[in-house]
């Protein structure tokens, strides 16, 4: 597994080193400023690193209001990444023992429930390599979607495993170091001893932790093999015009975007391109757990997307963006899309909110449990505190 940091390398240095690039090689032109609210409230990413230690009059809480969208990174012209900073701080926030955790409790409980032994479960047939690892917003959210896309894949990968567990993205973005490796090398190891080399992702925040981190699994998001399949268009849909929220996870991942755009075209949907895309997607008000400390800072990019939607049904590949958006405009998850397109443009499409998403995850988990029989199951029950 690939170390968040260098294991030689101390988080109180690995701070210092962002600081320091920061410091000598931001020339404060300020496109990272005027697209984010967060540096407007706080200064352009070389004034935040050469005020560190956190000024008195700034709290501990400051690098935990940033959404850790990368937007920052998207604009800059001279290739600094101000996110890793943030993040660094977060962990340095954490080792330093100087954060608590009151304000993202649900967060984090949310995390510790999808990895639970009541939540988890492994599920890989006999000649299985290939898992698919649906997520935790998804399961919860879209059940029925999750089997249905796994048994549209499982046509095509007969011994196709099932993973219903958390990637531990959370704690990952929250600074939780420790936490995070100690789980997802403990999942990472498991899957490599029983020989699994391939997994499937249907979420983009799953798909960057196991693309970084799982060395030696071949990570995958569905959405390009579903792109390189027939899917003849839906007379029953009606010509409404759509628009697309890309996951500020995946504004890197140009050939996620590709293929998601792939798939609404063979619908014969039209759709038009809200101003931030791709590379320059915004973040739905979500990421990094910004929210929970900041809600008025992560609530404007909501904002800007009702704007740029102007009223048009948003398409998104992220259950999170697709709860988030939800509040703001009509949404739609692509797989409501591809496996329901009428209904899904109809506004119809059955989606599950809280508490009942865990009613879901706990129901999709029987499901499966009862699909087949399998070489292998588990339900993990592990608990690491840092």
């Amino acid at each position: 597994m690939n170390q968040i940091n260098n294991p030689n390398t101390s988080v109180i240095d690995q701070l210092d080193i962002e600081l320091q690039e920061m410091s000598e090689k931001c020339i404060e032109c300020k496109l990272c400023v005027k697209q984010c609210a967060f540096l407007k409230k706080y200064g352009t990413p070389k004034k935040i690193a050469d005020s560190w230690p956190v000024p008195k009059n700034i709290t501990n809480e400051m690098p935990f209001e940033c959404s850790l969208c990368s937007l920052c990174t998207a604009v800059c012209p001279v290739d600094i990444d101000p996110k890793q900073m943030f993040l660094e701080m977060r962990r340095y926030a954490v080792a330093t023992g100087s954060m608590d955790f009151t304000k993202q409790k649900l967060l984090l409980n949310f995390e510790k429930r999808g990895t639970s032994k009541r939540y988890s479960f492994y599920g890989l047939p006999q000649g299985c390599d290939t898992i698919l690892f649906p997520g935790c917003a998804l399961s919860g959210s879209r059940s029925q979607r999750v089997m249905q896309l796994y048994e549209h894949l499982q046509k095509k990968i007969p011994h196709l495993g099932i993973v219903l567990d958390c990637c531990t993205k959370p704690s990952h973005d929250l600074g939780r170091s420790d936490y995070f490796e100690a789980m997802f090398s403990e999942m990472h190891r498991y899957l490599l001893d029983l020989g699994i080399k391939t997994v499937l992702v249907a979420c983009p925040s799953c798909f960057a932790v196991f693309n970084k981190y799982a060395e030696g699994l071949d990570t995958k998001n569905v959405y390009d093999i579903l792109a390189g399949e027939a899917w003849p268009p839906d007379s029953n849909i009606s010509s409404m015009v759509v628009t697309i929220q890309d996951s500020c996870v995946a504004r890197f991942e140009e050939d996620m975007q590709v293929s998601v755009r792939k798939l609404i075209r063979a619908q014969e949907i039209p759709f038009e391109e809200m101003k931030h895309h791709g590379k320059k997607t915004l973040c739905c008000g979500e990421g990094g757990g910004a929210h929970f400390v900041a809600p008025d800072l992560a609530g404007q990019w909501g904002e800007i997307r009702r704007t740029e939607g102007n009223g048009k049904r948003i398409i998104t590949y992220c259950a999170g963006c697709a709860n988030f958006l939800g509040k703001i405009g009509p949404t739609a998850h692509l797989l409501d899309l591809l496996f329901d397109p009428a209904a899904t443009l109809n506004g119809k499409a059955k989606v599950a909110r809280s508490p009942l998403t865990y009613i879901n995850r706990l129901l999709l988990k029987r499901r499966f449990r009862k699909k087949r029989q399998y070489a292998n199951t588990r339900e993990r029950n592990l608990s690491f505190k840092i």
